[in-house]
């Protein structure tokens, strides 16, 4: 039986990370063909192939997969060992988490509040755009993503998604807007400028059917597909936000902004998006079950 190489193992994982031989090579400062030399040595050594060419790209195989797995697990055990030996005071775990550009800080924040301050943890944290993060997903290179969208699932679908929590959605803005006369969500939407999600969000399309049950034509002050911006927006009075008070709870308790109707009927999801592993992240599992054992919700609006 051939001995692993771990070496080759080390330049396997580096490629499988960055999904092209060139990016891998430049990293590892190693020219490209030395570098696809090891890993077709280490293929030769499993009898696998580890990698499909894509467009530009390479993507794990099935054998790829499980073989990164292992590598994780192989080069996990050695870190843990060097820092055991290093009387280090305890082996620090990491969590890789990548998050959904847009998503609310605020989700994020309590999302990793549990694991927030302890010295025996590491959060890596990446934000981008949703396909990006579930490539990292499907290499290993993260753990989980947060995300408001749910991914696409079907029988051959690899992901598992924990709906973490479920937010109401309301109209937000300036105190200003909450003085004089009470006004029903109607008259609101009628009246007032509006700061909406983009088109391709799931909150949005529920406003629009909200919005053509009521037999209403809203005044769009502007389309925003991230809440950081919306939330911005809001507070220089650019219109009435239509977005989950979690995202703004910080000026709702300052008083900056106010709730001033909640749109029953629509919410929005936040979801953690994982996928099945044999040598699962514990932190990941700890995490997962803090958040199901807390809600995020925030309490109905007085009066």
């Amino acid at each position: 039986m051939a001995i692993l190489n771990l070496h080759h193992l080390r330049l396997f994982r580096a490629v499988a990370r960055d999904g092209t031989l060139t990016g891998a090579a430049h990293r590892l400062n190693l020219s490209q063909s030395a570098l696809s030399t090891q890993i077709k040595a280490l293929e030769t050594s499993l009898d696998h192939d580890l990698f499909e060419r894509r467009g530009r790209g390479l993507v794990l195989t099935e054998a790829g997969r499980i073989a990164l797995d292992h590598a994780e697990a192989i080069f996990r055990t050695a870190d843990d060992l060097t820092a055991m030996l290093r009387e280090t005071g305890g082996v620090r775990r990491a969590l890789r988490v990548g998050a959904l550009a847009t998503l609310s800080r605020n989700f994020q924040m309590a999302f990793l509040r549990p694991l927030i301050g302890r010295p025996d943890v590491e959060i890596v944290l990446r934000s981008g755009a949703q396909a990006d993060l579930l490539r990292g997903l499907d290499v290993l290179s993260l753990d989980v993503v947060l995300t408001n969208i749910i991914p696409a699932r079907d029988a051959l679908s690899p992901y598992l998604v924990h709906q973490i929590a479920e937010q109401p959605v309301s109209l937000i803005g300036t105190p200003g807007h909450d003085r004089g006369p009470k006004r029903s969500i109607a008259e609101l939407l009628m009246a007032e400028p509006l700061i909406l999600p983009t088109l391709e969000s799931s909150l949005r399309a529920s406003f629009d059917a909200l919005v053509q049950r009521l037999g209403i034509v809203p005044k769009i002050a502007a389309e925003v597909d991230d809440m950081a911006m919306m939330r911005l927006l809001a507070r220089d009075d650019a219109g009435l936000a239509v977005i989950p008070p979690i995202v703004v709870q910080h000026e709702l308790a300052a008083g900056t902004l106010v709730e001033l109707a909640r749109l029953d009927g629509i919410r929005e999801a936040f979801c953690a998006v994982t996928m099945q592993r044999r040598f699962p992240n514990p932190l990941l599992t700890e995490v997962i079950q803090a958040q199901s054992r807390t809600t995020t919700d925030m309490p109905p609006r007085p009066g």
